[in-house]
């Protein structure tokens, strides 16, 4: 199966598991292995100032820090169970376009042990980050986050 094909499986899954992003409108947009782009139009997800509402830029960002440990399991061919543990959310500015958030490991992590972990202990956790970058590069939100992975039985 192509990544195309895979990422296609994967977005589909999403929308067909959470009611809310199927609400939200979210798409994958890309995936290169190392940064997960997932976007959402602005009008489902606007708040009374006609900006962005908080609840859905946190929504997107967690989603795609999940998409991204989803996808890359999927990669290796691992029936994962992936669960966010713990997150902070920052918002820095208003979003006044339709919603763009790029997931990533966080600083300093690295796939390999995350991967050596889920190998030996069937469970892994890592950390990730996520932004909601503005027009001039500056982040608008972020998100710090970890998440588990636990192989099914």
């Amino acid at each position: 199966m192509t990544t195309i094909h895979a990422l296609a499986d994967l977005e589909r899954f999403i929308l067909d598991g959470i009611p809310l992003a199927r609400a939200m409108d979210l798409r994958i947009a890309d995936f290169d292995g190392d940064r997960l782009t997932m976007t959402a139009p602005l009008s489902p997800n606007i708040n009374d100032k006609g900006c962005a509402f908080g609840g859905s830029l946190a929504s997107l960002m967690t989603l795609a820090c999940w998409a991204l440990v989803e996808a890359r399991l999927r990669l290796r061919g691992d029936d994962c169970d992936v669960f966010v543990a713990d997150s902070t959310v920052r918002y820095l500015a208003p979003v006044w376009d339709d919603l763009r958030a790029e997931a990533t490991l966080a600083p300093g992590a690295d796939w390999q042990p995350f991967f050596a972990t889920l190998d030996a202990r069937g469970k892994a956790r890592g950390d990730f980050a996520c932004v909601v970058p503005g027009p001039d590069g500056k982040p608008l939100a972020s998100l710090d986050a970890r998440f588990v992975a636990k192989r099914r039985a």
